[in-house]
């Protein structure tokens, strides 16, 4: 496994064509740290979906406001799982009010499915207005 100390932190403005770039950084990660194919896979479509609300939904594709990405190993010393950490500068929501997109109600609906997605390929997800502002949205996948 590589040797990652600390995080490895993205910044920059709410442009969708940044999204790219992002996945494909993690999707080199995942290969990095031997994740295997399917789950270097999901991981990345979890980091897209999230960086496509922080920029969208949060920032509302306003380029003077940042997003922030982290990639982070923990334990730095013996790392069993990598931590995806990414950070608008947005008016935050309250999670709860998004409806399930698996409802009748919301089949339809285009929003909602991110959050689905993101908890359906990840080991955990939290989100929560950051301090200061924003929404920070915590991703975890379990090594091995």
């Amino acid at each position: 496994m590589p040797d990652f100390r600390g995080a490895l932190r993205l910044e920059f403005p709410s442009r969708l064509d940044m999204v790219d770039f992002v996945q494909l950084l993690s999707d080199q990660i995942g290969h990095a740290i031997d994740l295997d194919a399917d789950a270097t896979h999901w991981v990345g479509v979890s980091v897209r979906e999230s960086v496509v609300n922080a920029i969208r939904h949060g920032n509302a594709e306003d380029e003077t406001k940042r997003v922030v990405v982290e990639f982070r190993l923990e334990p730095s010393d013996a790392p069993a799982e990598l931590c995806v950490r990414v950070v608008d500068q947005g008016e935050g929501f309250d999670p709860s009010e998004v409806g399930d997109c698996l409802a009748p109600e919301n089949i339809l609906k285009a929003s909602g499915r991110g959050i689905f997605l993101m908890r359906s390929f990840m080991d955990a997800l939290t989100l929560h207005r950051a301090p200061g502002g924003g929404t920070e949205v915590l991703m975890v996948k379990k090594l091995g």
